[in-house]
């Protein structure tokens, strides 16, 4: 199974980030079956469930009334928390009645994963359009047998959001170059009254992120194919050197006090609370959390890549994380107005746009200048290639990412050794 992986500097010109439950609609209602229409004219309306992290995150909806505004097709919005939106997708989509689109991971990591969701049946394939806006080798995360099976939305960088001003203001003038750099950052910022980073560590996927981004440069800045690897069986997250130094860093900064006091039962809130109001310098969120809380806040913040090691270099994980997905029951008319739909966003004007709102990297007609000022700082990286995808989306099942998440959470309670938790994500991947 493939890496999503980047063997090749990012190309400007052609560029290869999650809601309760009222409505939200886009024109007129276009109806429960998503047939019905305000003009004649325009094709059949269609329904498309989206998961919504806050009441800000309104990139979703504010596309669709715009595609809306242009062709006269209705789209009906049905926002879901996002922390039931997985559940949700999977038990409509097996009852089938799900909407007629939705948003869905890329790969096989996760319950709403575009392959194991088609080779369940449940995705209906789709043309050139979508192949083509497909991130050069990660098509394996897309298509089964030769189909694609979703359309990627934009490009996200993951790191740490870091608060520029927190930091001038605790006398931290630079971001760290070196995890030596970090830990010694981690005292200043201490003796502040701050922490360097806030971790959601009552939250399994925000633990197995943080990992994840130490994992860049520790384990795929240098074997970029390991994934490939092991899927293989050539290797192991227990005889993995990378790996092992990935959860040892997350131990040392728990001890050196990396970590906002009482990491261990942290959530989101702690998130948004300590980033935005000062209290923390940096949280391991994906990168467009950099614009949505910035604004809440009215502060500036910034995407950074963890700091490198000894003998390690820069590198970021960057990849198109959400994609569209179209339900296999649609009716020929929804076809249609899905395929306009799908053909829109894939036009470098609306691909930029989207990427705007969204606060991401477009899939599609990205230059250095319409790159968001968040990730300036790791621009150079995007340019170059030297990124890579979110390590999980090319796991072979949920449970391994299960697995990592909460045996970070034994790390911080001390519940869990290292060798316990790469020994589990191990039996995960069976």
């Amino acid at each position: 199974m493939s890496q999503l992986t980047s063997s090749r500097p990012l190309r400007w010109s052609l560029l290869a980030a999650p809601l309760a439950g009222v409505l939200v609609l886009a024109g007129c209602s276009g109806g429960g079956g998503g047939d019905a229409t305000g003009d004649p004219e325009a094709g059949a309306g269609f329904t498309m469930m989206i998961s919504q992290a806050n009441d800000a995150e309104n990139f979703y909806p504010d596309t669709v009334k715009k595609f809306t505004e242009a062709t006269g097709i209705q789209v009906e919005v049905i926002p879901y928390p996002a922390d039931a939106y997985n559940t949700q997708v999977t038990t409509q989509l097996q009852a089938g009645n799900a909407a007629d689109m939705m948003i869905l991971s890329p790969g096989t990591g996760q319950p709403i994963s575009v392959v194991s969701l088609a080779e369940a049946g449940f995705l209906l394939p789709l043309g050139a359009t979508s192949t083509d806006l497909i991130p050069e080798g990660s098509e394996a995360q897309y298509q089964v047998d030769g189909e694609t099976y979703a359309q990627p939305t934009s490009l996200t960088p993951v790191g740490l959001v870091y608060n520029n001003a927190a930091a001038d203001a605790a006398g931290i003038g630079e971001y760290p170059a070196t995890y030596d750099d970090l830990l010694a950052t981690c005292s200043t910022a201490r003796d502040a009254g701050l922490s360097f980073t806030v971790l959601a560590g009552a939250i399994p996927p925000n633990t197995g992120l943080m990992a994840q981004i130490i994992s860049a440069t520790r384990v795929y800045e240098e074997t970029p194919d390991w994934n490939e690897q092991r899927a293989a069986g050539d290797v192991t997250f227990a005889d993995s050197d990378g790996w092992k130094e990935t959860l040892e860093d997350v131990v040392d900064l728990n001890e050196s006090g990396c970590f906002q006091d009482g990491a261990a039962g942290g959530t989101f809130d702690s998130i948004t609370a300590g980033l935005g109001g000062g209290t923390s310098l940096s949280a391991a969120v994906p990168g467009n959390a950099a614009t949505s809380i910035g604004q809440a806040a009215g502060i500036e913040l910034t995407v950074r890549s963890f700091p490198p090691a000894d003998r390690q270099s820069d590198f970021l994980l960057a990849s198109a994380n959400y994609a569209w997905g179209v339900n296999a029951k649609v009716d020929e008319a929804q076809q249609e107005s899905i395929q306009t739909f799908l053909d829109w966003l894939a036009t470098p004007e609306e691909a930029v746009a989207f990427a705007e709102l969204a606060g991401a990297v477009p899939i599609i007609g990205a230059t250095p200048e319409n790159l968001l000022p968040p990730y300036a700082p790791v621009g150079e990286l995007l340019e170059s290639g030297a990124f890579t995808g979110l390590p999980n989306a090319a796991w072979p099942n949920a449970g391994v990412y299960d697995a990592l998440g909460t045996g970070v959470q034994g790390l911080l309670t001390g519940q869990k050794s290292v060798e316990q938790v790469l020994d589990d994500m191990d039996a995960a991947w069976g």
